[in-house]
């Protein structure tokens, strides 16, 4: 993985808004190889448009994921969806009560809960319409199209698989997550072995922060121990340094106070066998949690990849703001250590959208100038922005 040797490099934590054409092509059900065909051409396009935005380090939008999270039930045996069993959404925690009346009239499937993914035999890597390979395929041939320099590619992690699921297969809840593990580390291992940084998206192990801890918080550390050692072990073969770590409260635009304190969670996060952490800073519920590398050491040889434009408003950062956050965090780590980001994906699913397209490449626009302002300063080159 690059490190910021000379200036701050610049990446995103993943999933960028799809084109229209797509979007309705797949939500349509045509003909896989029309669908697999537009595939190929807005990758080719959305990686060329990063690229000449100015990141050094992309991807492909994540465009072939029907979402960030239930994609990989496409590719994984032993489950069904039962529609007609709904699971509540825990993962939001105790602001379903908090703000009742917000989640009634702005988000209603907060109380009538999602269809409930039941895990019904054993848990197998599948991938039966080959879906891995056509996205690596993809990607790599955008990639070389545009002369892109580093790529990253995500996968779920095992905690946020079938996060509204449900264990009638397994014996033990032990067995159930090493078995999503296992099965994980094919896509994992498929990744690496094409040469691209494996990005693992895991917003569950924060969003179920609120809800376990309401039991108490000996239970939640429990549970997110446990996913944390199944991450690992999925991982075990690929070296730290090609790997990120994603982990955030969640694309949805709710209120969010009952989003986990990093400083909460933040030994769990390093815990993972990563070379670089991603995460949330620079929306209002989390901006300030800068401090809390004040206090906690980053490992030696760790890069952090802090939000710096947020997904969660329309308003585009000013570059200075940019380049003030990133400032901040390299006094406190190390100028080297330090990867500009975003705190999460533009886009929740396929349909959709945090924020217009628009609004989205002027933001990772205002991210590149934010950088280049930061490492002007950082390096002593004396460039003012303007």
């Amino acid at each position: 993985m690059r490190r910021s040797e000379e200036r701050i490099l610049t990446t995103h934590a993943g999933s960028l808004v799809r084109p229209r054409t797509l979007v309705e092509l797949q939500a349509r059900g045509h003909d896989k190889s029309l669908v697999d065909a537009e595939l190929a051409r807005a990758v080719e396009d959305v990686v060329r448009r990063q690229v000449d935005v100015g990141l050094d380090t992309v991807n492909d939008g994540e465009y072939g994921k029907s979402s960030w999270s239930s994609y990989v039930l496409e590719r994984l045996s032993g489950f069904e969806i039962r529609p007609d069993i709904r699971t509540p959404l825990r993962w939001l925690g105790r602001d379903r009560e908090r703000f009742a009346e917000f989640f009634a009239e702005e988000m209603p499937r907060a109380h009538e809960g999602d269809p409930t993914e039941v895990c019904v035999g054993p848990i197998e890597y599948r991938d039966e319409r080959g879906d891995l390979a056509r996205d690596i395929a993809n990607l790599r041939r955008a990639a070389d199209l545009a002369g892109a320099g580093e790529v990253f590619m995500t996968a779920v992690a095992p905690a946020s698989t079938a996060f509204n699921g449900v264990n009638e297969h397994y014996p033990t809840e032990r067995d159930y997550v090493f078995a999503i593990a296992e099965a994980l580390r094919h896509e994992y291992r498929a990744i690496h072995d094409a040469g691209f940084v494996v990005q693992v998206d895991d917003a569950v192990l924060a969003n179920m922060y609120d809800d376990l801890v309401s039991q108490s918080p000996e239970r939640y550390r429990e549970w997110a121990t446990l996913r944390i050692e199944a991450l690992n072990y999925a991982l075990e073969g690929i070296p730290e340094e090609r790997v990120r770590y994603h982990v955030c409260f969640g694309s949805w635009h709710v209120p969010h106070v009952a989003d986990a304190p990093l400083d909460a969670i933040v030994d769990l996060v390093l815990h993972v066998n990563a070379g670089a952490y991603s995460f949330e800073a620079a929306n209002p519920r989390h901006e300030h949690e800068w401090r809390v590398w004040q206090e906690v050491r980053l490992p030696e040889g760790k890069i952090l990849i802090p939000g710096v434009v947020t997904h969660h408003t329309t308003t585009v950062e000013h570059p200075r703001l940019v380049a003030d956050r990133i400032v901040r965090y390299a006094n406190l780590v190390g100028r080297e250590n330090v990867i500009a980001g975003t705190d999460c994906g533009f886009a929740q699913m396929s349909s959709i959208r945090r924020v217009h397209p628009s609004v989205m490449w002027a933001k990772l626009e205002a991210l590149v100038e934010g950088a280049a302002i930061a490492s002007d300063e950082l390096w002593g080159r004396g460039r003012a922005f303007r």
